[in-house]
């Protein structure tokens, strides 16, 4: 094992499935030391068991929406490995229900995951990423950046994640940490399949989408080259692209041309 000075290690949450799995297996490739956090330990305990090196994989059952399991995490990382070089936010969960017909406790649920469990994990990080100069990803949304019908929590929790996480650059860059915030629009990973409805149980209807889906290893790609570049913004997809600025220059027709493609999530 290389001497605990020349290790990166990497720190991922929502690392059981979808975009954080893939994102571990690209990392775990590439000679990373990670911790796998996520709040399913069985699906922990397979993952761990697909990748040969134990001795570089550590895995913590964490629900990132408890401030005692983010303590613990932390304290796990310090003992096992003494430093943190990357932080990944990934964890996150969406609902598809019209804001008017939905339980607040879907919407306290959403913003606690995709919002306060990426702040407050990411302050107990920063003493270690301030030693490292380290660096922070967080998987935003291009959800944040224009309304989405059928996920005005998780477009609320995305927005917040974004103007959080940008104050934070301007008050740490000059220190040495970097902060990578990614905009995905459609990919094929789980996170759907466990979308909550409106009273938060699995919604029924299947989700509405524009442009292309792409996979869980292509955006894991993607992530990997801005991060060696030390880009500030990753925002993949064209048609969303077009969509967040037709929003901002022209939004009486970007509202129109949204409730004729999601007319379903307003059912």
């Amino acid at each position: 094992m290389p001497s605990i000075s020349s290790i990166n290690v990497t720190l991922i949450t929502g690392a059981a499935s979808g975009l954080g799995w893939a994102m571990a297996r690209y990392w775990y490739a590439a000679g990373h030391h990670l911790v796998l956090a996520d709040i399913d330990e069985q699906a922990l305990i397979a993952r761990a068991r697909e990748l040969e090196d134990s001795a570089r994989v550590m895995t913590v059952v964490t629900d990132i929406t408890q401030i005692d399991d983010i303590a613990a995490l932390i304290e796990q990382v310090s003992e096992r490995f003494g430093r943190l070089d990357l932080l990944v936010n990934n964890a996150g969960i969406t609902h598809r229900s019209p804001a008017h017909q939905t339980d607040p406790a879907v919407f306290r649920k959403v913003m606690a995951v995709d919002w306060q469990g990426a702040v407050e994990l990411t302050m107990a990080a920063l003493p270690m990423l301030r030693e490292s100069k380290g660096q922070i990803i967080c998987i935003g949304s291009m959800a944040g950046w224009m309304p989405v019908p059928g996920r005005a929590a998780y477009c609320a929790a995305k927005g917040a994640l974004t103007q959080f996480f940008e104050v934070l650059r301007l008050e740490l860059e000059s220190e040495g940490i970097h902060i990578l915030m990614v905009y995905p629009s459609f990919l094929d990973t789980p996170i759907e399949n466990h979308a909550l409805g409106r009273d938060g149980s699995i919604a029924k209807h299947p989700r509405s989408m524009i442009g292309n889906m792409r996979s869980a290893e292509w955006m894991a790609e993607q992530i990997d080259q801005g991060l060696q570049r030390r880009k500030r913004w990753i925002l993949p997809d064209p048609t969303s692209r077009f969509g967040s600025l037709l929003w901002r220059i022209a939004p009486a027709l970007y509202l129109r041309q949204v409730r004729k493609r999601f007319g379903n999530e307003l059912r």
